[in-house]
């Protein structure tokens, strides 16, 4: 976030955390204060003359918040509802400035790609879907947590090789992909490509294969 703002000439931020992860807030708040006591943000970063503050706000858990201009409502103390566009937030956003809006993942990477070069980075993955993605694996599976994995890895790898599969040896059924805005994947599909060219196109055909 403070290369990103350095980009764009931002002094604040704000992470945007549900309520219901204090453990997360606690962490994103001890990683701010150890940031800020390493001179890596506040005021004068680096004696670079340039200051930036990050702020953890504490959402209420709502679906519709992880919708950019509703996040926004939200912070700004009122109701999380998504508004027409435009005005976009990069014209007008948070408290009707200029806004940069960005998930978590897509700042992890710019550091190393600052660090590594684009060829690295373009080197993981697939031809058209580059870089890694993170998945959260829970529920029925017997390594639970989250996994950084290169784009292109198929389904039956995540759940399987680095999941350790179906406790009790169970039978597979579906896993839900996409959260609750996504759908169930049933076994017919496990040896898809994570990558988004591939999910798109077998997606239509969850519903009847299931």
């Amino acid at each position: 976030m403070v290369i990103a703002a350095k980009a764009i000439g931002a002094h604040q931020g704000y992470i945007y955390c549900r309520a219901e992860y204090p453990l997360a807030v606690k962490r994103l708040n001890l990683a701010i204060q150890q940031a800020k006591e390493a001179g890596l943000m506040g005021k004068d970063i680096l004696s670079s003359g340039f200051d930036f503050d990050v702020e953890v706000y504490q959402g209420a858990g709502a679906f519709v918040c992880g919708e950019e201009t509703a996040l926004m409502k939200s912070i700004e103390g009122k109701r999380g509802m998504p508004r027409p566009r435009p005005p976009f937030p990069a014209q007008q956003g948070l408290w009707n400035k200029p806004t940069v809006l960005n998930n978590v993942e897509t700042y992890a990477n710019v550091p190393q790609i600052i660090q590594n070069g684009g060829a690295w980075y373009a080197a993981i993955g697939t031809a058209t879907s580059k870089g890694t993605k993170v998945f959260a694996l829970t529920g029925a599976v017997s390594n639970i947590g989250l996994v950084e994995v290169p784009m292109g890895i198929t389904l039956r790898e995540i759940i399987f090789d680095i999941g350790g599969g179906i406790p009790k040896k169970r039978k597979f059924k579906a896993v839900q992909l996409g959260g609750p805005s996504g759908g169930c994947v049933p076994e017919a599909y496990l040896d898809t490509p994570v990558d988004y060219e591939s999910i798109a196109k077998v997606e239509p055909s969850w519903g009847q294969a299931a």
